[in-house]
């Protein structure tokens, strides 16, 4: 049976013409306002114009193709290719099983059920479908994550994104498996000193997890904390949260506080993290 692969990630423009249909289809086609236009134009141009996230799940998807020696194909949830192109062009090829990666690790009915409801919709029961729905406590992803901090001297802050805090009353486990996969890489490395904070919070109005990254390097500065490593564990490519929240924001509250914060760099293509997801695709107990 022909298997291939469609990996999927969020999406980002490509140009500064992309941005206001980029919200727009994040949105579902509700207006976006100038304003909103204007602030994410700017982040963009703060971070040399564009983010280098197609370039880099690229780079993943030849690396994990490679790796597999089956096709993989990438498909963005809120832009070109879209998860429905990836599935044609795996179609064409004669795929008879697709699975589904995401590149995030963490389930939260909010996000991954998006891509699995896309990845469905364009399949149409035109050929078998095993969906990796998470993976955020897989042994090698925290292997290499635990590479990245052990040995640091200071206090390391576990992040991801954050979602909007009624996900909780609905029972959503998106923030146990977070602070999970941190317990468990914080006892991989031997971390003595380390928190978990969220970041990216959209202004909808309404509550978001947290705490924010940037409440958190205050609670830190306020207990004497002097060095501080960001680890992502909910991004896994460069990209606008990386290189805005983290790199731009972050690192300016940090400097105002007198705190020296670093990051680790991201996984992007590191062939270690490539062979963890080769190893994802290729149990056969996925569901």
């Amino acid at each position: 049976m022909k298997t291939a692969v469609v990996l999927m990630a969020y999406g980002s423009p490509e140009r500064v013409e992309d941005i206001r249909p980029y919200l727009e289809d994040i949105r579902e086609g509700r207006p976006v306002s100038d304003a909103a236009v204007e602030e994410l134009t700017a982040r963009y141009r703060r971070i040399g114009g564009r983010s280098p996230l197609d370039e880099i799940t690229e780079r993943q998807r030849a690396a994990l193709e490679a790796e597999l020696g089956v096709p993989v194909f990438v498909g963005m949830k809120h832009w070109t290719p879209r998860i429905a192109d990836a599935v044609e062009e795996a179609l064409e090829g004669g795929a008879e099983t697709i699975v589904g990666l995401v590149l995030a690790p963490h389930y939260s009915k909010l996000s991954i059920d998006g891509y699995r409801e896309r990845l469905e919709a364009a399949l149409a029961g035109r050929a078998k479908l095993r969906f990796v729905e998470r993976w955020g406590t897989h042994e090698p992803f925290l292997d290499v994550l635990a590479e990245r901090v052990r040995s640091f001297d200071g206090h390391v802050v576990f992040t991801a994104h954050s979602l909007p805090a009624r996900i909780l009353d609905e029972g959503d486990p998106y923030r146990d498996e977070l602070l999970e996969t941190s317990r468990l890489i914080a006892e991989r490395a031997g971390l003595e000193s380390w928190s978990f904070a969220f970041q990216s919070a959209s202004p909808t109005g309404e509550p978001w997890l947290g705490p924010d990254i940037r409440d958190e390097l205050d609670a830190l500065h306020a207990r004497g904390v002097k060095r501080v490593l960001a680890c992502p564990i909910g991004f896994v490519s460069d990209h606008l949260e990386i290189l805005w929240d983290l790199d731009v924001e972050a690192r300016e509250r940090a400097a105002k506080l007198g705190l020296e914060l670093d990051r680790i760099d991201s996984l992007n293509d590191d062939p270690a993290f490539i062979r963890g997801l080769a190893s994802l695709v290729s149990v056969p107990s996925i569901p």
